[in-house]
């Protein structure tokens, strides 16, 4: 299992990690099988989706903050109750397949970390396994 770090510089962000993940699965040597990306934290998540034009991304960190704004009623004390809702909305993991060497995405899809109580220093877990047969 290979652990990337990411900075962060806004509360809500999406960081394109597609080179990073695709350069683990490139040194794991694994031909086919299964990349799983897990984000071991409560605040942030990760998606996959458009990445071939930016806007996308901004868009999205707009959309998560109309439909889940900051601000209450909420109980939570640490005042980051938002951060949590967005992050189960998204999902801490995903699982890409591997064939040829290569993440099997779609011609405009990324792996984004989605950030949701930044700026932080996250850590991303990254595992490649071979297909079994």
């Amino acid at each position: 299992m290979e652990t990337l770090r990411v900075k962060t510089g806004r509360r809500t962000q999406l960081v394109d990690m597609t080179a990073a993940v695709e350069r683990v699965v490139a040194e794991s040597g694994v031909v086919s099988g299964v990349c799983y990306v897990y984000v071991p934290h409560t605040t942030a998540g990760v998606a996959i989706n458009e990445h071939a034009d930016p806007d996308v991304a901004t868009d999205l960190e707009g959309v998560f903050d109309r439909l889940v704004p900051r601000s209450g009623p909420y109980r939570h004390a640490e005042g980051n109750t938002d951060s949590h809702a967005k992050a189960v909305m998204v999902g801490a993991s995903q699982v890409i397949f591997v064939e040829g060497g290569k993440l099997v995405l779609g011609t405009w899809q990324g792996i984004f970390l989605c950030e949701f109580d930044g700026p932080r220093e996250r850590k991303i877990f990254v595992r490649v396994e071979k297909s079994k047969g």
